[in-house]
């Protein structure tokens, strides 16, 4: 027999899954806007567009998972159509962060922590299969659907990658210190030049948004490998 599914309850199972024990109250995620309705239909958004009521309507959506929930105005959804919400914990543990999942995608092996924010792990450093750096952005560009900006390689082969969700002057001198040829991260920050030049190490900014959407795909997987009967929309 087929239960029905709550917001509460995929909160709470997200509560879990992001560990949000470990952030401030006011950096938890959660209920965003609160509903008594069953969920079969479960749509995830970075932010509320403006045609986020029509795409709700048109997929005849229960609730909403919602990246940046801060500009969602009252009339964009009907009353009875409930909110969950998570930023920080969603970044750092879906995106460019110490992320299991984006290892094991980008065959990253012997995964080590590489920064740390508030005891937090902000990024991760690890061994990949000996390859061309042309074949690695080749698949960073097949798993991301594309990137912002690339400082190329002084050594064509390479073998140890940082991906860190942070880049400063710091990180990039550990993650070369500790083997890294090539530092993957969403942009690159001027602060980190110097370093950049120094060491010579080779960067990859794939673009925040790029790794939020990528999150949001993980997330819709886990969601449905969860609840059998919820059908989970990614919107466009």
């Amino acid at each position: 027999m087929q239960q029905l599914i709550y917001l509460s309850e995929i909160a709470e199972f997200l509560d879990r899954l992001f560990a949000v024990e470990r952030y401030t109250e006011a950096e938890r995620g959660g209920v965003y806007l609160p509903s008594s309705r069953s969920i079969k239909r479960l749509g995830l958004a970075l932010e509320p567009k403006t045609d986020l009521s029509k795409w709700a309507i048109a997929h005849s959506l229960d609730a909403l998972f919602l990246h940046r929930p801060w500009k969602l105005q009252p009339q964009q959804l009907t009353p009875d159509v409930g909110v969950i919400a998570y930023h920080l914990p969603f970044d750092e543990y879906l995106t460019l962060s110490y992320n299991s999942r984006l290892a094991e995608v980008l065959g990253i092996s012997s995964l080590e922590v590489l920064g740390k924010k508030d005891s937090r792990a902000i990024g991760m450093i690890g061994e990949i299969p000996k390859q061309n750096f042309n074949n690695l952005c080749n698949c960073i560009n097949q798993v991301f659907g594309g990137y912002e900006q690339i400082l190329a390689a002084e050594q064509s082969e390479v073998s140890r990658i940082a991906v860190v969700g942070a880049m400063t002057d710091l990180l990039v001198r550990e993650a070369a210190d500790r083997g890294a040829e090539v530092y993957i991260t969403g942009q690159l920050r001027q602060p980190a030049e110097e370093a950049m030049q120094e060491t010579k190490i080779a960067a990859i900014a794939i673009g925040h948004r790029r790794s939020e959407v990528w999150g949001l795909r993980v997330l819709a997987g886990i969601l449905r490998e969860r609840w059998a009967s919820l059908e989970v929309l990614v919107a466009p």
